[in-house]
């Protein structure tokens, strides 16, 4: 009684700490984890920002039936509790944040694995962690008391909560979009930072982007196989590995020539590599780039990768174990045809379960699945590794050991002191980038395969490099050169060179389109097959130089695709090396 005595002889009508103190408390249970992911630089302020405006939704049925404050608070605050200790013992785990991708690894393990994660990553200040978490969202609820207002303004106050929270943004995300089903995917990204809803929107999103999966893979099922293929290593073990990175302009590498010592350890095995310095992407984003890449699809037959196989069914018909290793986000709907890609191999490791793009997953987390992929006992095995590489924003790419590059030393004049930073933080990420695909090839050779190592990245990126230096990321309606150029490397053991011609040495400078790699790796890996054409074979004595298309090929009808031989990559700028 005393407690509402307090409450409605607050100093001018109004108890303003009470209603802080309510806000606080549905706060805390989102705020929590999203200030670690601040504090420990995983990911941006968006989420931040997004959970802070999200507990207030609940503050509504507070003002409304102020007598039940407390023990709404505690129905409320028990689900919040639970949901926040879900999220925030996996970030503890793995330092992401909890998304659908979390969803869908949990659905693909097995009791047996899940135990295994416990074992491996849990540890005992996690349990004080708990405690503490729970002890301190009890003390905000001892704190709680009515907040009371006349009927009218309870009314008024609550609907202008609702409406701010929910109905503006779905009415503003549905009119920009167009429909309410888009408007209403908008507004479940600007929900999901926040619990419970985080734990809802993560298994709508799964449930959605699974149905369209399974429907990619049942189509993936009926392709037939390749017509008389062949084998030439079918009596022989043998270990391939492509290694796909993202994002990734071979302008800004010191391999390709960039001033900036970008590249020191793929620098010191370039006498090992065949480094190949005329190859273009068909597109500058990764789903449509990589639909290309690992099918039969190019810029004249787009639609090819649906009813033909990719590039790791056509390893698995020529008696090959596939693997693949990814640190891109698993399962978003916009990666949904990556996913396909990958739950066509043997067996799969996904990496990166964050919810946002932008945070801190590091590629060098790829190594120990790798080295565990060699060391299967398949006689023939396939290895796909595909990293984040490159990708913006660039200051999650890579550890502060790796922040090399901090002044104006070695950047071009006409880029701006504002965008020095950006300039500089792609350099450490490629700077990172070679230490990981560095680090493949240098613990694959450790093996002593009977095999090769492929890599190239799905794009390029402008990052201030092209004319004007105005450019930063990719627009395909406004190419430049270096969001197609890429880098494009192969090495090979000395088990393999003994029994194939590796002297590429008249190649290496042919124009090629990465749309084309299935037919190249074909020829690496000794199959042929009716569907294999060699003249699209960067390494065959029979290839042919064709015109380097880019561009929508669904948009040729009001676009030219263009050649992107006529278009003349800039050549980078001396600077001074660091």
């Amino acid at each position: 009684m005393n407690l509402f005595k307090r409450s409605k002889t607050a100093a001018n009508g109004f108890d303003w700490a009470g209603f802080i103190w309510l806000f606080v408390f549905f706060w805390y249970f989102s705020g929590i984890t999203q200030l670690l992911i601040q504090l420990t630089g995983t990911s941006g302020f968006s989420g931040f920002r997004q959970a802070f405006v999200m507990s207030a939704i609940w503050l509504a049925p507070m003002l409304l039936f102020p007598r039940q404050t407390r023990v709404m608070a505690a129905v409320i605050g028990v689900v919040l509790w639970a949901c926040s200790m879900a999220s925030l013992g996996y970030f503890f785990i793995y330092q992401q944040e909890f998304s659908q991708s979390v969803i869908f690894i949990m659905f693909e393990s097995n009791i047996s694995e899940a135990g295994e994660y416990m074992t491996q990553y849990f540890a005992w200040w996690m349990v004080l962690a708990f405690i503490a978490h729970t002890a301190f969202a009890y003390f905000l609820w001892t704190r709680l008391r009515p907040v009371y207002l006349s009927r009218g303004k309870a009314l008024v106050a609550a609907t202008a909560i609702v409406v701010a929270v929910v109905g503006y943004p779905l009415v503003k995300q549905t009119m920009r979009t167009g429909t309410f089903a888009e408007g209403f995917e908008k507004f479940e990204t600007r929900i999901e930072p926040a619990v419970p809803w985080q734990m809802a929107v993560a298994y709508h999103r799964y449930l959605d982007t699974l149905a369209g999966m399974q429907d990619m893979l049942k189509s993936a099922s009926k392709i037939p196989p390749l017509h008389n293929l062949k084998n030439s290593m079918a009596d022989q073990p043998a270990t391939l590995v492509l290694v796909i990175g993202e994002s990734t302009n071979r302008q800004r590498m010191s391999l390709y020539g960039y001033q900036r010592n970008t590249t020191p350890e793929l620098d010191k095995l370039k006498d090992q590599l065949a480094v190949f310095d005329n190859v273009v992407t068909p597109r500058p984003y990764t789903i449509e780039a990589l639909q290309q890449v690992l099918t039969f699809a190019d810029e004249e037959n787009p639609e090819l990768y649906l009813s033909t196989p990719s590039l790791v069914s056509m390893m698995k018909q020529a008696g090959y174990k596939t693997f693949w290793i990814t640190n891109q986000q698993t399962m978003t709907k916009r990666n949904t045809m990556l996913t396909t890609f990958s739950e066509q191999a043997d067996e799969q490791v996904y990496l990166n379960n964050n919810r946002n793009q932008n945070a801190a997953q590091y590629d060098g987390d790829v190594i120990e699945p790798f080295n565990k992929a060699l060391a299967d006992a398949a006689p023939r095995k396939l290895i796909v590794v595909h990293l984040l590489g490159t990708h913006m924003s660039y200051q999650y790419r890579y550890p502060p050991t790796f922040d090399k590059f901090q002044d104006r030393n070695g950047v071009p004049d006409g880029v701006r002191d504002d965008q020095v930073p950006t300039y500089n933080s792609y350099d450490n990420a490629v700077l990172y980038n070679d230490f990981v695909v560095s680090s493949l090839i240098k613990d694959y050779a450790k093996t002593d395969p009977n095999g090769f190592l492929l890599y190239l990245s799905d794009h390029g990126e402008d990052v201030f490099d092209s004319a004007g230096h105005n450019t930063l990321g990719r627009n395909e309606a406004k190419p430049t050169a270096p969001m197609y150029t890429i880098p494009f490397m192969a090495w090979a053991s000395p088990k393999w060179r003994e029994t194939h011609n590796w002297n590429f040495a008249a190649d290496l400078s042919r124009p090629y389109s990465s749309s084309h790699l299935i037919h190249t790796w074909a020829d690496l890996a000794g199959l042929s097959f009716d569907e294999l054409d060699r003249t699209k074979s960067l390494v065959s004595d029979s290839f042919k130089a064709r015109p380097l298309l880019i561009g929508n090929p669904y948009e040729r009808e009001q676009k030219a695709l263009i050649d992107f031989s006529l278009m003349k990559p800039k050549t980078p700028p001396a600077v001074v090396k660091q």
